[in-house]
């Protein structure tokens, strides 16, 4: 198995100095082995045990980080027999759509909660007859029944793989790729049943600055969006984060040969700065041939004339939105879209450097080396890009 990132090219890779910060960080405090986190990145395991010693040499400590501190708050046996109250009100609120299922799906409904509620009491709220209920409860389960419930243990498993991303239609073409036959529809009714859903979130508000006195490039990418090959054209744009400590900026750049995330950068302010570090990033990690294409929308961080050096330095070629248009430069709109429903917004950040390593991991780790992109045929970045290097 070779330890280079599929995603990368032929030639050696090299990382920014904030992508080691992040992925020591992602050691010390997620537990797991330097193994598992280095597979988890994509990269060699010697490189994460060089740069934590470089990091415990800067710092003046050779102690073990990689064991976490204690969490607050109760995780014992009596943190674990705790019952919300609200608990029983979410049953009786579900009882609507519960009653547009068959009889033996309230009888399952009726079953999972006879340890909380009074058996006589459910039945009345879901119309149906005790004498009924216990009938069915010692009839032998049909093999319909006995399969519905295995498919929903692996749907279960599937959604908690996903961080709770995943909707049915992504659920069911897993399932399919792993051998399994069954309908989109009944993936989608135990689904409904059990309370599986992909994670949503409101609208959110661009924050682009365009007024300002910078030449603005022509936009040659004309919503283009299907790209042949990767390091062809790439997508970028900025969002910000909500912190206890106040705003967290992210600037990204995309291939959109594959929708990855090849470059990121992080900050307390929205700089031009902010925008040249996920340049450089990209840059370093895929070292692209001169003609490359670079959108992205007007703002005065892309328009600058440190920016644009930068641009012209590696050979690339500028291309930005129309005014007020996201519509060009809607996959990094979708990005954060899907960045901020699948995280941001269930999250309550304490601090910047708290956000921070979430993102970090969510972009390294999840979201372009196991995430399925509809449009890549559900498969991740990643894969998307090694089969077609094979192919």
């Amino acid at each position: 198995m070779k330890s280079e990132d599929s995603m990368s090219t032929k030639t050696r890779r090299s990382y920014t100095e904030a992508f080691k910060e992040e992925a020591v960080r992602l050691v010390r405090e997620s537990g797991h082995p330097i193994a598992q986190v280095a597979r988890d990145l994509g990269i060699a395991d010697h490189l994460l045990y060089r740069w934590r010693a470089e990091q415990q040499q800067a710092e003046g400590r050779w102690a073990d980080p990689s064991i976490p501190a204690g969490r607050a708050g109760g995780t014992g046996p009596a943190a674990a027999r705790k019952c919300p109250v609200e608990a029983g009100a979410r049953f009786f609120k579900t009882c609507g759509g519960v009653l547009r299922e068959g009889v033996a799906m309230r009888y399952r409904v009726i079953q999972e909660h006879d340890r909380r509620y009074p058996i006589r009491l459910m039945c009345r709220a879901l119309a149906v007859s005790p004498a009924g209920y216990y009938v069915w409860r010692t009839r032998p389960a049909s093999a319909r029944a006995a399969a519905n419930q295995t498919l929903l243990t692996e749907l279960r498993q599937l959604h908690h793989e996903s961080r709770q991303t995943y909707g049915s239609p992504r659920m069911w073409r897993v399932l399919v790729e792993r051998g399994r036959t069954m309908g989109r529809h009944r993936v989608a009714r135990l689904m409904r049943y059990d309370g599986l859903r992909a994670k949503t979130v409101t609208k959110w508000h661009a924050t682009t600055h365009s007024r300002h006195a910078f030449p603005v490039a022509t936009n040659q990418l004309n919503r283009q969006f299907a790209v042949a090959a990767p390091n062809h054209v790439w997508a970028g744009d900025m969002t910000y984060i909500w912190t206890l400590e106040g705003w967290l900026y992210l600037a990204v750049l995309l291939d959109l040969y594959s929708r990855a995330v090849v470059g990121w950068a992080m900050g307390a302010r929205l700089t031009g700065e902010l925008a040249q570090q996920a340049l450089q990033m990209a840059l370093q990690r895929r070292q692209p041939k001169p003609g490359l294409l670079h959108h992205s929308d007007r703002g005065s961080q892309y328009a600058a004339t440190a920016y644009q050096q930068q641009l012209r330095a590696a050979g690339m070629t500028g291309s930005m939105s129309r005014r007020g248009n996201c519509w060009d430069n809607a996959c990094v709109e979708s990005f954060f879209g899907t960045l901020k429903r699948e995280l941001i917004h269930h999250r309550q950040y304490r601090t910047r450097e708290e956000a921070k390593q979430e993102i970090f991991e969510y972009l390294e780790v999840f979201y372009n080396r196991q995430r399925r992109h509809s449009i890549l045929g559900y498969r991740s970045p990643a894969e998307f890009e090694a089969r077609a290097a094979v192919a």
